[in-house]
């Protein structure tokens, strides 16, 4: 009982393989018959015996291997009239075919599928576009913390730093043009200069260079006593007598610098006003100005005088790609803005789209808060610009000296680079409109 069951196993198992081996018995193209090769001569027939000539069930369900069949009956050659048989070179490539499956005796000893055999897989579109190769790089690791004790432990940086590394990353944005932020309320006192300074001093440290702070006040503005006097007293009275030399095709971002006033702790550069009643800045004069510093810088943050009616003001307020407007919680202060804001607001289309990116910064001094003002107004200057930012009351900023932004305090130089960011992301919107 035993050697019969695995005998009949051992046939079942033959049996498989053999249906193996003919699914995977190739049919080249070189086993087409010879047209001009002889018929072999007719084999004899064998008698075999009875029990041979009656298979089995599984003898008929696998019927052996390719080779162990009868051989077929040999073709005959073809009439000397027949069209000629092609070389089976120039046959046309047999279409790719699916392995025929396995029946369930064959599954029982290869539950796999035939061996060495994998389904056909589709067929992979590879781009080899460049841009596309870049995007599927894996993006750097972002880089530990640097301030605390995540960066003692080389942790990431948490959210706060986060968040300034996004900052200062949107403020060193790379513009397609020069661009020019102009700073404007018509109340003296309101932190024009102040705002000017933090602003270009943050913009200078994110971009590293590339920016100048112009003080723009028709007759005698007061940048001068707010920024380090580097070996350089001239003004922009001596700069526009030396315009037909700087406007030379070889004129060279040092023979400007020579005019101007290079602040190292924030890297801008400053262009100060004229000190003398008999200078004062007109239209014609900003044009040239403004064209000359678009020409070696990237950024140029313009001071604006008290004066909305001079003609200087005005030609600021149409080269400008966002407006800052500084106030302080305090009733002249915001009432000034808002007078301004209306009367832009009748200026036309451009000025409106103006209004729309323009950034308020809130600068306030020792005492200068009046929260019933704040309360009422906020909502207001958030409804009309873009952003509101508060830049918190700073000695080193009250002390009415030099600004020198390494001795800021850490949360004004945050907030400076949170301006510099809100701007940057309104020029960014100005440039993609058409104006």
């Amino acid at each position: 009982m035993t050697d019969s069951h695995s005998s009949g196993q051992h046939k079942d198992r033959e049996a498989a393989a053999a249906e193996v081996r003919r699914m995977w018995q190739p049919t080249p193209s070189w086993s087409q018959p010879d047209p001009n090769a002889k018929p072999d001569p007719e084999p004899v027939e064998e008698v075999e015996d009875v029990e041979d000539e009656q298979p089995d069930a599984l003898s008929q369900e696998f019927p052996g291997d390719a080779w162990s069949q009868p051989p077929a009956t040999p073709a005959t050659p073809a009439p000397a009239h027949a069209a000629p048989v092609s070389e089976p070179w120039m046959q046309p490539a047999p279409e790719p075919v699916d392995p025929p499956a396995l029946s369930q005796t064959a599954q029982q000893f290869f539950p796999q599928g035939i061996p060495g055999q994998h389904p056909p897989q589709p067929e992979r579109q590879v781009s080899y576009r460049a841009d596309e190769l870049l995007q599927a790089l894996p993006l750097p690791r972002e880089a530990p913390a640097e301030k605390g004790m995540r960066s003692v432990l080389r942790l990431r940086p948490g959210s706060s730093e986060r968040n300034e590394r996004i900052a200062r990353a949107t403020a060193a944005t790379a513009f397609r043009r020069p661009v020019t932020i102009t700073i404007a309320n018509p109340k003296g006192g309101s932190g024009k200069t102040p705002t000017t300074l933090l602003l270009a001093g943050a913009l200078g440290q994110a971009r590293g260079g590339g920016v100048v702070a112009w003080d723009n006040n028709e007759l005698r503005g007061n940048m001068h006593l707010r920024t380090h006097d580097t070996n350089a007293r001239s003004t922009v009275t001596d700069l526009l007598q030396a315009m037909p030399m700087l406007t030379q095709p070889d004129a060279r971002l040092g023979d400007v610098g020579a005019y101007l006033r290079h602040q190292v702790a924030g890297q801008y550069d400053v262009l100060t006003s004229a000190t003398t009643t008999y200078s004062q800045i007109e239209a014609k004069d900003f044009d040239q100005i403004h064209r000359l510093l678009s020409r070696f810088y990237k950024v140029l943050v313009i001071d604006t005088g008290n004066n909305e009616g001079s003609s200087n003001w005005r030609e600021a307020m149409k080269a400008s790609d966002v407006l800052v407007i500084p106030i302080k919680w305090k009733s002249l202060s915001c009432a000034a803005a808002v007078q301004m804001l209306e009367e832009l607001d009748n200026q036309g289309p451009d000025a409106q789209r103006l209004i729309r990116r323009a950034v308020i910064a809130v600068s306030n001094g020792p005492g200068d808060v009046n929260k019933e003002v704040e309360k009422q107004l906020r909502p207001y200057f958030e409804s009309r610009a873009a952003a509101v930012v508060d830049i918190p009351t700073d000695p080193h900023i009250a002390a009415e000296g030099p600004l020198d932004h390494s001795a800021l305090q850490p949360h004004t130089r945050r907030a400076a680079l949170e301006l510099a960011a809100k701007v940057a992301e309104q020029i960014t919107i100005a440039l993609n409109v058409p104006r």
